[in-house]
């Protein structure tokens, strides 16, 4: 039986975190980052942030030790805005699933054109 209150405090949790990353002032942080996915444990102790930003893998490396070091705010502030009962650990981790879609689009784009040129042809 899925748990709805889980899965509504980690998109509240989501949507908040967004909300935070765009005032933090570390300069270690990318301006593209956003959080690819977030994983919420059961009773709700820990949770996961996989983060990813459109300049690479050693940029999203930087934002991850950037957000490490600002957890304890990060963590304040979420608790601020959410009124959770226990606010959870926070893990930030990276993810290169937004550079990969990047690079699959680029591949089809040049695919694309020489398809059509290959038709035109025939």
């Amino acid at each position: 039986m899925p748990n709805f209150k889980i899965s509504r405090t980690s998109e509240d949790i989501k949507r908040e975190l967004t909300d935070i990353m765009r005032g933090l002032k570390d300069p270690r942080i990318s301006g593209l980052l956003s959080i690819v996915k977030l994983e919420l444990s059961g009773d709700m102790s820990c949770c996961k942030i996989y983060v990813s930003s459109l300049e690479g893998m050693e940029s999203t490396r930087q934002s991850v030790k950037g957000l490490t070091s600002a957890e304890g705010f990060i963590k304040r502030e979420l608790s601020l805005r959410l009124r959770l009962r226990k606010t959870p650990e926070l893990r930030f981790i990276a993810d290169d699933s937004i550079e990969q879609s990047a690079k699959i689009s680029r591949v089809l784009e040049e695919i694309l054109p020489q398809e059509q040129e290959n038709s035109g042809e025939q």
